[in-house]
């Protein structure tokens, strides 16, 4: 990951763990989450990676390997996809647009060597080529954003050697934790951090955005479908609206309780990404079992949480068929 020249702006301070490379805040995050709300200027997520994926197949390739209908998608239109195992678990998570030439995707920081490596080896006699890109950073504005719409649609590539000029363009930036405040907010999770390696599309709300329900057969195409259309998913995204009497959030992947019960009682869940919302407080996403009571209070790394829904414990019985 490329530390981002951003960092030099005035009051930047630099973030954590695989969000480090970008900054976290340039003074006041409470003040930028406003300012983003408002739809007044950008936040810089240059340290995620891009892959690009050219050739005359392209669309139909990727159609045929992810969740999303890629037949005949207009160029400029952003759209997210997912790679899933044969048993439905997703594995990767990107989105992306196409230009007329080449679609060009952007994933968690970290995970787009994998993904790349993984589409190249699924080329066969296809005409496509895939590769990594270290010349686009990502940028994301809400002033693209129509009212209730999918935060994919802010997302921008900029060229990486123009990404300070973008800056002065653009500007005010805002940090990372502003962005992530808002993004947890939404409900929005993040691959990796929100998810694990038994995470289905159904338990995190990326059926619609990310999966197309009437497109041809893919890889995990079985258990989406199933769970869609005649169970209800194992776990389901929540959002935990923490006790902030404490100043601290919770650890990422620390296990969920209900509270009374023994720190040696079974987990319900674990919590995944929080920050600090400007009106909502302390809050997280978190993957709790969907048999969980809606109304119970749960306890995260100490911290007291009471939950809003994200996904329906129910989601699928509207679809149940008639007996």
């Amino acid at each position: 990951m490329t530390t981002s020249p951003l960092l030099s702006l005035p009051g930047a301070v630099g973030g954590d763990g695989i969000d480090a490379p970008v900054a976290a805040h340039y003074g006041s995050f409470n003040h930028e989450q406003r300012r983003l709300e408002a739809r007044e200027g950008f936040v810089d997520l240059s340290h995620r990676d891009v892959v690009r994926i050219s050739g005359p197949d392209r669309l139909t390739w990727l159609h045929s390997l992810t969740t999303q209908h890629l037949t005949g998608l207009v160029p400029q239109v952003w759209t997210s996809a997912l790679v899933l195992s044969p048993q439905g678990h997703v594995e990767h998570a990107f989105s992306g647009v196409d230009d007329g030439e080449a679609f060009t995707a952007h994933t968690e920081p970290g995970r787009g060597e994998a993904l790349a490596t993984w589409l190249d080896r699924m080329r066969f006699m296809m005409r496509v080529e895939v590769s990594l890109v270290t010349d686009l950073a990502v940028t994301w504005r809400p002033a693209r954003i129509a009212e209730g719409a999918s935060a994919t649609t802010g997302y921008e590539l900029v060229p990486r050697d123009r990404l300070t000029a973008y800056a002065d363009a653009a500007g005010p930036a805002a940090g990372l934790w502003a962005f992530e405040a808002l993004r947890i907010a939404r409900g929005e999770p993040r691959l990796g951090l929100d998810t694990d390696d038994r995470t289905i599309p159904n338990e995190v709300g990326w059926i619609g955005e990310a999966v197309h329900l009437d497109k041809g057969c893919y890889r995990g195409q079985e258990t989406v479908a199933r769970v869609h259309t005649l169970g209800r998913p194992p776990r389901r995204l929540t959002l935990l609206h923490l006790d902030g009497s404490e100043n601290r959030l919770p650890a990422a992947g620390s296990e969920l309780r209900a509270t009374g019960t023994a720190p040696d009682s079974r987990p319900v869940g674990f919590v995944g990404t929080s920050a600090r919302h400007h009106e909502l407080g302390p809050i997280a996403l978190a993957l709790v079992k969907r048999n969980v009571d809606l109304a119970a209070t749960l306890e995260a790394d100490g911290l007291v949480a009471a939950q809003e829904v994200v996904v329906d414990p129910e989601v699928g019985l509207h679809v149940r068929p008639l007996r």
